[in-house]
């Protein structure tokens, strides 16, 4: 039966195995893949999927779809489509979080106090405890007594690694906001613990406070530098790459004889970056170990027809998936950031709601095509943002029922207010209904601000001049975020009840392609190992889901030291 065989990636033939798996079962699915849902209406994308499943699916309850990412089928579905469900989740890599002191014998993982968690929510929180203790646990075993926190953000693992594991910390960003906040909250931090020693009257433990460096990790060349300078000086802001590295003040200790031993750290570290952390690992005899957790899959450099050799793409990186020549493109790596655990905790009010949004986008994009074909031409990213909201909105329902406290309703506006000025926080995990295609995409759920207020639009049994109206507003709003002003001869309402009545197959067709999200994760994370394990004995791989998946979808860690 389907479904129940078993992979393993232990080795690099084993790995490379489950990867020629995973090509075999997506080659006749590169059309669902590759589509983009905003084009649902333009293109007719239900024609292109098997009838008797389309129609199956239709008429089964959002509950049951919402379940389909996770490969969950119903037993009276046509055989071939639970085929292909319990196919494809044999060949997803398990999300299941690991027993982290089994892996790591000897992990010491405490919580962290209020001083040291202020500013993080509950997603942050375990994030952050969980991959200091497996970070400190790695630089123990290779005795490196540095870290280099790649992507740190506000400094949050960077901090908690220096104040709590006591480590030496250099925390990189390409944001020189980021790098003040830093060392503004380290600060402030170093206070509160100076107090508790002089309390204590334990003044001979020597704080360590994050060093901050502002540079854009463009190659594997910036973290080279980086690493041969150790960079343990005073704090350093660079905007460029890393030929504007020199001059930086070396450590002391580095002098002699002295080697330094580094392990980069990154969590969540976007589309290249987490590439180029693998492969400075690699070319960094300094660097003795790599914990890297990526996202943002749909900002990956892709090498198109895989004849560069020694490219600088972000994928694919092994020889083994070269070899395999199934090249990705935008729209599956922006698939390949859909959650099942995210598609799985939404509700059916939320599942309808977010299928009637893909609807009126869909709609609106052929508005755009019959109305406004220059726009399309001249900006092809147009499309749908909104990913931090919804993210928010979701972690606030799971934080609520796992605090069993009642649900916090703000408005789009005051959450859009506080979400300004963020560039990486917006690009992020992709969530269930929401894709990335630029920063002057159309947000989606902003355009509903003010229509999806009323709960009629979440609910069954809503009338269709009620959607109509809707999808009228929409399609305004819409226009005006694009600096376009609606023309007198659009007819809304004749290009409402030409699509109207496919609007049903919305969601069947997004829970199909959804379902093939966490596949193209595998196969994107499968090749970053195979990549490592490829380069012989020398070095030990592991890819291991650190993580609680309901709290942290992107949980997968590759681990990687040298011997």
């Amino acid at each position: 039966m389907a479904g129940q065989r078993e992979h393993s990636c232990q080795t690099a033939a084993q790995t490379l195995e489950w990867i020629n798996a995973i090509v075999h079962f997506l080659r006749p699915y590169t059309s669902l893949m590759n589509a983009h849902v905003v084009n649902f209406f333009k293109d007719r994308l239900w024609q292109a999927v098997d009838k008797e499943w389309i129609d199956c699916l239709r008429q089964e309850p959002v509950e049951n779809l919402l379940l389909i990412p996770s490969g969950v089928v119903q037993e009276y579905w046509p055989s071939s489509l639970k085929e292909f469900i319990l196919t494809l989740k044999s060949l997803v890599f398990p999300r299941e979080q690991v027993d982290l002191q089994k892996v790591f014998p000897g992990l010491c993982m405490t919580s962290l106090n209020s001083v040291l968690s202020q500013g993080m929510n509950l997603k942050k929180k375990h994030e952050v405890e969980v991959l200091s203790a497996v970070v400190s646990s790695i630089a123990n075993s290779v005795r490196a007594h540095t870290i280099v926190d790649v992507g740190a953000g506000q400094g949050y693992l960077a901090q908690v690694l220096s104040f709590q594991y006591e480590l030496s910390v250099i925390a990189i960003d390409a944001c020189s906001h980021h790098g003040k906040v830093t060392s503004g909250r380290a600060e402030r931090i170093k206070k509160h613990y100076a107090a508790q020693m002089r309390k204590s009257q334990s003044g001979d433990r020597t704080l360590n406070v994050p060093k901050t460096v502002t540079c854009h990790v463009m190659s594997t060349d910036t973290l080279k530098a980086l690493s041969d300078n150790s960079l343990l000086g005073d704090d350093v802001e660079h905007e460029q790459d890393h030929e504007k590295l020199c001059g930086i003040k070396l450590p002391s200790s580095c002098n002699g004889d002295y080697e330094a031993s580094l392990v980069l750290a990154g969590l969540h570290a976007c589309g290249d970056l987490s590439v180029t952390m693998l492969k400075s690992f690699l070319e960094c005899k300094e660097v003795k170990a790599v914990v890297s957790i990526g996202c943002c899959y749909n900002l990956l450099s892709e090498e198109e027809g895989f004849e560069i050799s020694g490219s600088q793409c972000g994928f694919p990186m092994s020889n083994g998936v070269k070899s395999a020549s199934l090249s990705l493109g935008k729209s599956s790596r922006d698939l390949a950031c859909q959650s099942a655990e995210r598609w799985r905790s939404l509700g059916k009010d939320a599942g309808l709601h977010n299928f009637e949004l893909h609807a009126f986008r869909a709609a609106f994009q052929m508005v755009l095509y019959k109305y406004y074909p220059e726009v399309l031409i001249t900006s092809p990213s147009i499309g749908r943002q909104g990913k931090t909201l919804r993210r928010q909105q979701q972690r606030r329902m799971l934080e609520s029922s796992l605090h069993d406290k009642d649900s916090i309703c703000t408005s789009l506006a005051q959450k859009n207010s506080k979400m300004k000025g963020s560039t990486c926080t917006t690009i992020k995990s992709a969530d269930l209904g929401t894709d990335d295609k630029s920063v002057s995409a159309l947000d989606m759920d902003d355009l509903c601000d003010g229509i999806s207020s009323s709960k009629s639009t979440r609910c069954e049994g809503i009338d269709s001049v009620d959607k109509y109206s809707l999808f009228k507003k929409f399609c305004e709003t819409g226009l005006c975020r694009l600096g376009l002003k609606p023309l007198e001869d659009i007819n809304f309402l004749g290009l409402w009840r030409e699509v109207e009545p496919f609007a049903e197959y919305i969601g069947p067709y997004w829970s199909l392609q959804a379902a093939l999200g966490p596949l193209l994760e595998t196969f994107v994370l499968l090749d970053r190992l195979l990549f490592l394990q490829e380069q012989g004995s020398s070095l030990e791989a592991v890819m291991l889901p650190i993580f609680n998946p309901a709290l942290s979808p992107r949980n997968v860690a590759i681990i990687a030291k040298k011997i």
